[in-house]
């Protein structure tokens, strides 16, 4: 089988969706498939010199964009004429950008077939550049519609999308995949040297880690633990992931306090999984959240949860079974929530158990399968 997937970025930028792309694309490598990426040349901060190379068996194709709208926006329209190769399935990814409906058009011209995961992207204009809400208000009433009309199959993250999906689409043509996680996170890290590596002395510690964007609330967790920090001295609170647009005012709320620490972007697997078998609590304190990877990872790391109750997460954690829910921007509740946890080791121990339990579900070995049947529906 020949695939392609098509995003706007791919590594080496930071985020979940680059980070489906990757599982599934180097699982099909590992099957024997071609697989092709085609993205812009942009990692959100600069171009990336490197246009063509392959990456773990996959070929990558980073196509210079034109302009750009916002830090997750770039315009680059000449895929329409440079995409080449003759494919089985193109697999697109993130609804709402033009090079969705130019893979739709190209799905007619070159007769392949178009399977697109939506990455639940879905949220109001509030936290939108104001560039972009012309561009949000057309999407709504005429590209999506467009768009969709030109996908043969729509891969939904979380059921909470249905409402929204029926929109654009017809029920029948949408399946729902969540998404997955690795089974490093199982494992447990002998000898975790992640507290004596980062200097960290409290005895317990409350972990934050995903991209420091305005929707992610880095510095609604922030504000709960400067409020904890005053009363007790033996917690610790990290925030690990890159920037976008919420670094310098975390970094200005938490600088007075020693037991709090941004420790900027972090790669490889391994650490990662040590840092969240250090942690004791992992907080998500989104405004919006789609079907975050890292809730999924968590889990499989055995720690308690405490997130926000929005979007796709109620429907795969629960409380009090995988944790607390906390309203964004709800300090005091975030607060109460995390000492509930912190507190209570049998609560904890129990949450730890069932969420270790639950994230076997979401193995990417069992996702990628789902995901692999769609694909040769499709090809019936």
């Amino acid at each position: 089988m020949k695939i392609a997937h098509i995003n706007m970025f791919y590594f080496p930028t930071f985020g979940g969706v680059e980070q489906v792309m990757y599982e599934l694309a180097k699982r099909q490598v590992k099957e024997g498939h071609e697989v092709h990426v085609f993205c812009c040349d942009s990692d959100k901060e600069k171009r990336i010199a490197i246009k063509e190379e392959i990456i773990e068996g996959i070929h990558v194709h980073r196509f210079p964009y034109w302009f750009r709208l916002s830090l997750n926006t770039f315009i680059w329209p000449s895929l329409l004429w440079r995409f080449k190769g003759d494919f089985d399935i193109v697999h697109t990814h993130v609804s709402g950008h033009a090079y969705i409906l130019f893979a739709g058009l190209l799905s007619k011209i070159k007769k392949f077939r178009h399977i697109h995961t939506t990455h639940c992207p879905w949220t109001d204009s509030s936290f939108r550049p104001k560039i972009l809400r012309p561009f949000l208000f057309l999407n709504d009433i005429i590209f999506n519609k467009l768009s969709f009309d030109l996908i043969n199959k729509v891969i939904a993250i979380t059921p909470w999308e249905i409402d929204i999906l029926k929109k654009f689409v017809e029920k029948e043509k949408i399946k729902i995949i969540p998404n997955g996680m690795d089974k490093i996170f199982y494992k447990k890290i002998r000898d975790n040297n992640f507290k004596k590596e980062h200097k960290i002395k409290e005895k317990k510690l409350v972990l934050f880690f995903g991209r420091l964007n305005p929707t992610k609330g880095p510095e609604k967790l922030a504000l709960s633990a400067i409020s904890i920090s005053k009363k007790r001295k033996d917690i610790a609170f990290i925030w690990v992931g890159p920037d976008e647009g919420k670094a310098e005012e975390l970094k200005k709320l938490i600088k007075p306090y020693k037991n709090m620490k941004y420790l900027g972007a972090m790669r490889g697997k391994e650490k990662i999984a040590e840092m969240y078998q250090a942690a004791d609590v992992y907080v998500l304190p989104s405004y919006r959240e789609g079907l975050p990877l890292t809730l999924f990872e968590a889990m499989a790391s055995g720690l308690p949860i405490v997130a926000s109750p929005v979007n796709g997460i109620p429907y795969e954690m629960k409380q009090p079974e995988n944790g607390f829910f906390s309203n964004y921007g709800d300090i005091k509740s975030l607060e109460k929530n995390i000492l509930k946890i912190l507190d209570n080791q049998k609560l904890a121990k129990k949450m730890s158990k069932n969420n270790f339990k639950k994230a076997q579900q979401y193995d990417w070995d069992i996702i990628y399968k789902k995901y692999m049947e769609e694909y040769k529906k499709l090809l019936k």
